[in-house]
């Protein structure tokens, strides 16, 4: 490093006893070389200090005495400074055919021959605030594990949500939803419990929202976990599902998560008219801040199994085609989109996640409001299950798949790997 020559007024009055040691960059007084002179400059006293500073290679001091113009005139007259030689060209094995190189002007596989290029150039992006993160609760005191979701459990909601929720924000994950187990003594026809201020739910937002005020609880609005026929909606006795009907108790629902704290109400059910009916409601009694995240392309699919099981929730009779969209159709999706758009919806969900990616690829190209997926139970055991098995690599294909629900277009992802995902995400292993 040449020597550095500082020509500026001294103003700064003498330091004594300034211990080096605790300021980074800083060498003691010995490596520096002063030499002061007298000169003159617009009348005032100045003062002229010559630097010499030192270069440190691989633990060994350096003496560098060239100054810049030396070492460019060096370099000018042909004597450049050693530097390591280029590497030999590394060897094919023996066997590989000689062979003219292939002219081509594009190779994509040069933006991919090492990690720092490929990490320079990667399109999609993933982090724990990607995440929502699915907590089944129930009235119990203990945590009870799912039998058919390795790694869930129905939590209780005094004690065990609450240090979920904890475990989870410690890692970034600070947006759950809600799913209750309601004891079947509470289920009725008409699933009266769902709007019932002092529920289990309105329960669990408060003690949370008291805990963790800037947590973000999305909440499930439908009827199933409510009726003692298991379906989103009310039952006419001839098997049909009443749209406006239960539209009209959707409503008294989303109001009361709101009126408990909730700041997203999540319709899942799948009745016509639904959004535009719930956003009037919470607007009515003064929650115009409370958004709706519908469930927009939810399709009958048989991925839900584990889920109806952790909240014994299966229809009693026949299934939910009616209402739920053909696991067939895509431009269907279309309509539903357009209908929650028109309707004030603030979020548009896809649910199930992994095997519904051309749907969300669509929404997102088609809407500009925010892409949700589901990453449904079905899909989290069955990967859970290949890791059990040694089948596949659990966090490998765990970190896969929610990569690629945000590469199709989603901007959040409920999925119950969140808080592994997220541990993953920062380093943690678990």
């Amino acid at each position: 490093m040449a020597s550095t020559i500082l020509n500026a007024p001294c103003t700064v009055p003498s330091v004594k006893g300034f211990d080096t040691q605790n300021y980074a960059g800083l060498r003691p007084t010995s490596s520096l070389r002063f030499n002061s002179g007298r000169t003159s400059f617009s009348g005032r006293s100045q003062h002229l200090f010559v630097v010499k500073a030192s270069e440190r290679q691989d633990g060994h001091v350096k003496k560098v005495d060239m100054s810049i113009e030396e070492c460019e005139a060096a370099v000018v007259a042909g004597n450049a400074p050693e530097a390591p030689p280029v590497p030999p060209k590394p060897a094919a094995p023996v066997g590989t055919p000689v062979i003219q190189p292939l002219q081509l002007s594009r190779r994509p596989r040069r933006n991919r021959r090492s990690p720092a290029l490929r990490a320079s150039f990667q399109e999609t992006s993933i982090s724990p605030a990607n995440f929502v993160y699915p907590l089944f609760i129930h009235e119990g005191q203990d945590d009870t594990p799912i039998g058919a979701m390795p790694g869930c459990y129905r939590l209780g909601w005094r004690h065990g949500l609450v240090e979920e929720v904890a475990k989870a924000r410690d890692v970034g994950v600070n947006s759950i939803v809600l799913f209750p187990k309601v004891p079947d003594a509470l289920k009725s026809p008409t699933g009266d419990e769902a709007y019932n201020d002092n529920g289990l739910v309105p329960r669990a937002i408060r003690l949370l929202k008291d805990k963790f005020p800037d947590l973000v609880i999305y909440t499930d609005v439908a009827l199933d976990p409510y009726s003692s026929d298991g379906h989103d909606g009310i039952v006419r006795e001839d098997g049909v599902i009443m749209n406006d009907e239960t539209v009209h108790q959707l409503c008294k629902q989303a109001v009361s998560q709101a009126r408990a704290g909730a700041d997203v109400v999540s319709p899942s059910d799948m009745m016509d008219g639904r959004v535009g009916a719930i956003r009037a409601a919470l607007d009515a009694e003064g929650f115009n801040h409370v958004s709706i995240m519908s469930y927009t392309a939810k399709y009958a699919s048989s991925f839900y199994g584990p889920f109806r099981e952790a909240l014994d929730s299966n229809p009693r009779f026949g299934d939910k085609k009616t209402y739920q969209m053909n696991p067939a159709n895509y431009r269907e999706a279309l309509i539903e989109a357009h209908a929650d758009e028109s309707e004030g919806a603030d979020i548009l969900l896809v649910k199930p996640g992994l095997p519904y990616l051309d749907i969300i690829r669509l929404l997102r190209e088609k809407s500009p409001l925010p892409i949700a997926a589901y990453q449904v139970s079905g899909e989290y055991s069955m990967i859970k299950a290949g890791g059990v098995l040694k089948m596949i690599d659990e966090e490998r294909v765990m970190m896969e798949s929610l990569m690629c629900l945000r590469r199709a277009g989603a901007d959040i992802i409920l999925t119950y790997f969140a808080l592994q995902a997220a541990r993953c995400l920062c380093g943690e292993k678990r």
